[in-house]
C-alpha cells in the first residue's frame, strides 16, 4: 500500500471512530430535475459533444453526462458537499462496458470513469476552499444490468447472461478509470447478486496490485423485498460472510427500501460485521408515479433512530434524496456517537 492510500484509509478510519460520516444523496433525482433532452445528453446543446460515436439514442444514459454536461454534474456534487457530505460518489453507476453496451458506448468507459472522478474532485475542492473540511471521492461501481447467479430465462434455469470473468474484466476497466481520475474510495453498491460483487472485489484487487496501492472499499447490498434477502437469496448475515474477505472499510445496505423497512436488516449487519457500517436508504418507497414523497425531516428522523441505536458509522441517501435530505440527515445524526466495533467481533 502506498503512503497516500494508507493515509486516506487511516484518515477515514479515524474520522469514522470520531463521528458518523455523511454520504451524499441520489444523483438520479437531481439529474431528473434538470429535465434534459436528447440534445443535452449527446452534448450538442452544451458544446461538449462526446468524442465516442454511437448510433443509439442517449437520453437516459446518465453516466454520459460526465462527458457532455460536466458543469451541471459538478454543481450537483458541490451541492451535496456543501449540504454536509464527507463522501461524494461519482456519477458512474452504469459506467461499465456491460451496461454501456445498451447505448453503444463501450469504448467510452475509461473516459467516463476517469473524468467522473475528476469532476467530483473539482466539486469537493471548491467546497473545501470554503470551509476547510476534508472530503473524499467515492468511485461508484454499480451491479450492471446482468446477474451471474440467476438465469434471465425461466425456461432455461442453467443459462447465464454473463460470466464471472465477463464481470471481472468489465469491473476492472471501470476501477482502473476511477483510480486514474483520483478516486479515494471504491464503492461497490446496490448489490443484488453477491457473485457480481465478488467479481468486482476480485477486479479491485487486480487493479490495486497494478496501481501499487489499495484503496478503501465500501460494499453495499440491497434487500429486494419483504423476505429480507438479496435477489440471489442471501440474508444480510450471509451477505456479510460472503464478502468479508475483502476487508471493506464499510459494509451496509442501500436502495430498494426506505429507512423504516431497512432498519431491521441494518441491525442484523451491525450485529455481525467487524468493520464500519453504512446505510443509505431511499426517501421512502416510490409512489404510483415512481416519485419519492418522503421529505428531508421524515427521512432524517428515521435515520437518527438508527444512530441512536448504534447502527451507523456512515449514513446518506439513495433514490429520492436531495441535498436538503443530506443536510437534514447530517444535523439529525450529529448528536449521536458512531457505532463501536465490538472487540469480540474484531477478534
Amino acid at each position: 500500500m502506498s503512503a497516500s492510500s494508507a493515509t486516506t484509509a487511516d484518515t477515514l478510519a479515524a474520522l469514522a471512530r470520531q463521528r458518523i460520516l455523511i454520504l451524499d444523496g441520489a444523483m438520479g433525482t437531481q439529474i431528473q430535475s434538470l429535465k434534459l433532452g436528447e440534445e443535452d445528453y449527446s452534448g450538442r446543446g452544451s458544446g461538449h459533444v462526446c468524442r465516442h460515436h454511437s448510433d443509439h439514442p442517449q437520453k437516459g444514459n446518465n453516466d454520459l453526462l460526465i462527458l457532455t454536461q460536466p458543469e451541471a454534474l459538478e454543481e450537483i456534487h458541490f451541492s451535496f458537499a456543501t449540504a454536509g457530505a464527507d463522501i461524494v460518489e461519482t456519477n458512474t453507476f452504469s459506467a461499465t462496458t456491460i451496461a454501456q453496451a445498451d447505448y453503444g458506448l463501450e469504448a467510452a468507459v475509461h473516459d467516463l470513469n476517469e473524468q467522473g472522478a475528476r469532476i467530483v474532485r473539482r466539486a469537493l475542492d471548491r467546497a473545501t476552499a470554503i470551509d476547510g473540511k476534508q472530503r473524499f471521492v467515492a468511485g461508484a461501481v454499480g451491479p450492471t444490468n446482468r446477474t451471474a447467479s440467476l438465469s434471465p430465462d425461466v425456461s432455461d434455469p442453467g443459462y447465464r447472461a454473463v460470466t464471472f470473468d465477463d464481470l471481472r474484466i468489465a469491473y476492472g476497466q471501470q476501477i482502473r478509470g476511477l483510480i486514474a481520475g483520483g478516486a479515494d474510495i471504491i464503492m461497490i453498491e446496490t448489490i443484488f447478486d453477491t457473485l457480481n460483487a465478488k467479481a468486482a472485489i476480485f477486479a479491485c484487487f487486480e487493479a490495486f496490485e497494478e496501481h501499487g496501492s489499495r484503496l478503501p472499499i465500501m460494499i453495499s447490498g440491497t434487500i429486494t423485498d419483504a423476505s429480507g434477502r438479496t435477489l440471489s437469496g442471501q440474508t444480510p448475515t450471509a451477505f456479510w460472510h460472503s464478502i468479508k474477505h475483502a476487508r471493506p472499510f464499510t459494509v451496509g445496505l442501500n436502495c430498494a427500501l426506505g429507512a423504516a423497512a431497512m432498519r431491521p436488516h441494518m441491525a442484523e449487519i451491525a450485529a455481525v460485521a467487524d468493520t464500519f457500517t453504512c446505510a443509505y436508504p431511499n426517501a421512502g418507497l416510490p409512489n404510483a408515479f415512481g416519485q419519492y414523497d418522503e421529505g428531508p425531516e421524515q427521512t432524517a428522523q428515521q435515520l437518527a433512530g438508527f444512530a441512536e441505536e448504534g447502527l451507523l458509522n456512515v449514513v446518506g441517501g439513495c433514490c429520492g434524496t436531495t441535498p436538503d435530505h443530506i443536510s437534514a440527515i447530517a444535523e439529525a445524526v450529529a448528536p449521536f456517537a458512531p457505532r463501536q466495533i465490538r472487540q469480540e467481533q474484531a477478534a
